[in-house]
């Protein structure tokens, strides 16, 4: 009997313990463990355009924005570099990037256009993330993928039905905007020969190169000036080359005093032709001072850079999708990222810089130039925007003189 007992007590206890190990049917609290399935772990890759991460301006800002991020947060990062110049290779880059595991794809450039169209379908768990690729360079690709013609005019364009946006967001930057400012500069500060050195006439180099004219034409209308004048051309390249080089040498042996250098690393030219003149340059999209000086071997060149916060925008939007869980504040949109302060020029998108970069002087101080955009700011100042084929660089002057050489090139 004493056995029998002891026999059940054992099973009792047994049926015990297995009940308080079982959870409650109807909790006060439920239990919603997170399911690790749900989480994204994410890989970002960029891919660069015509350049490389060395180029020391596009490409290379936005590498090293995207590099900081990912370490800076322990994401994976790597970065991919095409073949050659054009949309089959950068698509080829994307595929390798995505079959490698890179769900976030970071591309730089309007060349990007293409590729875009061509892959965000094809990939529509892959967020893309473009900086300069404008509605313009994504419906050109997509009317040209659908073999079609189309009215280019601007309010006529309907993006939606040759462009799937669904996993995309893009940056563009008011280049008119810093370009303008850059311009204002120079002449506040005593040069009164100019000239304007494009890569190629993409929008955001003509963007850069028609505000500089009205910013120049601006400052001698300020000054009273009518002997202002201002060379215009564009390379046909983004790189430094020998026919470049040859026409800045003659720009600056007829009395050219700064050139405003626009793509890339077109800059070469324009600093081998100056530093042979004692002349000067402005940099551009990024400070350029430290690099043109350890180019040129020669402290002191640039005047100043027409900058873009090509790395602010790069690691704030990483930031906000990757951390915040955000992507829904960006995908298919095209935002237009251009001054945000009219108190502090340092958190705008587009600017010059605030410290020795720019050459500042009694004509043109600091805060000469934070007066200038809380002008623009609270829009007493207006610069156009207009990179139509009806316009071309001397429309916008008023008080100045442009020689428009049009392309070196083609």
């Amino acid at each position: 009997m004493k056995k029998f007992f002891a026999l059940l007590l054992s099973l009792a206890m047994v049926l015990a313990l297995v009940a308080c190990g079982q959870k409650d049917p109807t909790p006060d609290t439920p239990d919603t463990p997170d399911d690790p399935q749900t989480k994204v772990e994410y890989k970002v890759a960029m891919i660069t355009d015509y350049g490389d991460i060395t180029d020391q301006s596009f490409n290379q800002t936005t590498y090293e924005a995207c590099k900081a991020f990912c370490e800076d947060n322990k994401v994976p990062f790597s970065y991919f570099k095409p073949a050659g110049d054009n949309t089959a290779d950068r698509v080829a880059m994307i595929e390798k990037a995505v079959d490698e595991g890179y769900n976030v794809v970071v591309m730089p450039g309007y060349a990007f256009g293409g590729a875009i169209v061509e892959t965000a379908p094809e990939f529509p768990d892959v967020k893309f993330i473009a900086l300069d690729v404008s509605a313009g360079d994504l419906l050109e690709a997509g009317v040209a993928k659908a073999g079609e013609t189309y009215d280019y005019t601007p309010e006529n364009w309907d993006l939606s039905k040759y462009v799937d946006m669904s996993n995309v967001y893009c940056a563009v930057y008011r280049e008119e905007l810093c370009g303008y400012m850059a311009g204002y500069a120079a002449v506040k500060l005593g040069y009164k020969s100019l000239g304007f050195l494009g890569g190629m006439a993409v929008p955001a180099v003509v963007r850069y190169g028609y505000g500089f004219v009205q910013g120049v034409d601006a400052a001698a209308a300020d000054l009273g000036l009518t002997d202002v004048k201002l060379n215009y051309i564009y390379g046909g390249a983004f790189s430094g080359n020998a026919d470049i080089t040859a026409a800045m040498d003659t720009w600056y042996a007829g009395g050219t005093e700064v050139v405003f250098a626009c793509g890339g690393a077109i800059y070469t030219s324009a600093v081998d032709a100056a530093k042979k003149a004692n002349a000067k340059v402005i940099g551009v999209d990024v400070d350029q001072a430290g690099i043109i000086a350890k180019y040129a071997d020669v402290d002191g060149m640039t005047v100043t850079s027409a900058m873009k916060g090509l790395y602010p925008a790069t690691y704030d939007t990483l930031n906000d999708v990757i951390n915040n869980g955000n992507w829904e504040k960006y995908v298919g949109k095209i935002e237009t990222l251009g001054l945000v302060s009219g108190t502090d020029p340092e958190a705008n998108y587009v600017q010059i810089p605030m410290g020795d970069g720019t050459q500042w002087s009694d004509s043109f101080t600091q805060d000469d130039y934070k007066a200038l955009v809380k002008d623009m700011f609270d829009g007493k100042i207006t610069v156009s925007n207009n990179t139509g084929n009806d316009v071309s660089a001397a429309d916008f002057a008023t008080v100045i003189t442009v020689n428009d050489f049009g392309n070196l090139k083609g």
